[in-house]
């Protein structure tokens, strides 16, 4: 994998890949000795280690209640294929379709709520791919920045994807109608890059561009066409 910049530079963008387990051994092997010395690393790998676990565990979600009790219910009407000139292997071969169907009818008796869960599953799922491919790009970088009162914020951005993410720990829940929201400056114009619910890892929305770095704002909840006021964290990309 070929990399720019000094060996200490292209190991410190190594931490999102490490957390995602997308390094090749050479590569692992390096960064875990690196490791053992770098605690600004071992935070790094920590926090997005966290985010990724949060992300997975949201995309496994339990079967809504009273799924069983439907499909059990509803099995006896499924009409099944008379038996003449098909043999055994046949039959076992159909009653894995029959019991797939089953259950997808059971499913849809359950209504808007098991939907839901559903759609949401599959928003978090895409938002894990997305956070992969900018954590585990080749030329992933991390700009850092500890603005006090123990908040932490880290922006990884990847030129050759032209994304970016924010990850965020010790952030303050946002006061009753406020939200964060999060901004790419293009210059001295800002951009808005999507919003900000709690701790963790948000990719930006739209293309890193021309930015020359992200910002933090607290904005009314939905948020704003533009800042309404100053950033609470401005990370420089120096791209």
């Amino acid at each position: 994998m070929s990399r720019t910049g000094t060996d200490s530079e292209q190991l410190h963008a190594l931490s999102g890949a490490y957390a995602l387990n997308a390094l090749d051994p050479g590569e692992r092997d390096a960064f875990e000795r690196h490791l053992e010395r770098c605690a600004l690393c071992t935070q790094d790998v920590r926090e997005f280690s966290a985010t990724a676990a949060r992300l997975g565990s949201a995309v496994a979600l339990p079967a809504p209640p009273g799924m069983r009790r439907t499909v059990l219910a509803r099995i006896d009407g499924v009409r099944q294929q008379p038996p003449a000139r098909r043999s055994i292997v046949a039959l076992r071969r159909r009653a894995l379709p029959l019991a797939l169907a089953a259950c997808l009818a059971g499913a849809l008796t359950l209504g808007g709520a098991a939907l839901r869960e559903h759609e949401q599953a599959q928003r978090t799922a895409i938002a894990l791919q997305d956070l992969t491919a900018v954590l585990s790009a080749p030329d992933a970088r991390t700009v850092t920045t500890r603005p006090g009162s123990g908040m932490t914020g880290k922006v990884v951005v990847s030129a050759s994807r032209d994304r970016a993410a924010f990850v965020s720990s010790g952030l303050p829940a946002a006061p009753a109608g406020r939200t964060y929201q999060l901004w790419f400056a293009d210059g001295s114009v800002m951009r808005q890059a999507g919003l900000v619910r709690a701790d963790g890892a948000t990719v930006l929305t739209g293309p890193v561009g021309p930015a020359t770095a992200v910002g933090l704002t607290l904005e009314p909840s939905g948020g704003s066409e533009q800042p309404t006021g100053p950033p609470l964290m401005l990370l420089a990309l120096g791209l």
